[in-house]
């Protein structure tokens, strides 16, 4: 423990943070300032069957596998979720995520919401928070902007935005990406109260009297 934190930061459980929302809502974006801001956030890299886009680096952005390899994991029960989205197969790989929760790490990944669903099944303790556009105008002129898609793909993507929001209600936390700096402290928030949360704690009474104790040997 060093000296800015405190015993209840040090000794909660670690847990999966997953954040989803439509295409064009900023989740990268937002997901790259929180990492930036906070070094005690693990992200978890997602698989893909989907082709680069300008700039990604496999095992850094995502780890981009064929169909045939990202089947075989799937047979092998691999992934913690995965999900075929557009055009493509996602996927969560199972063993780095729980790995660092068992070290006590705050585990970040950033998945669509088919994805998100399916982690709900089965991890109830993951904190789950839907990113969601200022206005769906906004989130048009984002896709649009990205210059990376087709008119087609795009058309598919804010189709998809629509039927993606019956889901918000699914989730435990919303946050608005109008200013990504606005959407970090937001984010922040949720995880400091999720650090403070009694069930990602063990021994909390000999925690405080341990301190008291401690306190009272110093006068």
């Amino acid at each position: 423990m060093n000296n800015t934190e405190s015993w209840w930061e040090v000794m909660a459980k670690g847990f999966l943070m997953v954040l989803s929302g439509p295409s064009g809502s900023g989740k990268g974006t937002v997901s790259k300032a929180l990492m930036e801001r906070n070094d005690d956030i693990v992200f978890s890299v997602s698989a893909t069957t989907r082709q680069p886009r300008p700039g990604e680096i496999d095992g850094e952005n995502y780890f981009f596998y064929t169909k045939e390899k990202f089947n075989d994991m799937i047979d092998n029960n691999e992934f913690l979720e995965h999900a075929f989205v557009h055009t493509n197969y996602y996927g969560t790989p199972k063993k780095f995520v729980m790995e660092q929760i068992e070290k006590g790490e705050i585990v970040l990944l950033e998945i669509d919401v088919q994805g998100a669903l399916q982690i709900k099944k089965n991890h109830k303790e993951a904190v789950f928070i839907f990113l969601l556009p200022p206005t769906m105008d906004e989130l048009k002129d984002r896709i649009t902007k990205r210059g990376t898609e087709s008119k087609a793909d795009i058309d598919t993507r804010f189709s998809n935005a629509f039927k993606e929001l019956d889901f918000v209600g699914e989730y435990d936390f919303f946050v608005v990406n109008d200013k990504v700096e606005l959407a970090v402290l937001d984010i922040e928030a949720i995880i400091h109260s999720e650090r403070l949360r009694v069930k990602r704690h063990k021994n909390i009474k000999e925690q405080v009297t341990k301190k008291q104790v401690t306190k009272k040997g110093g006068n």
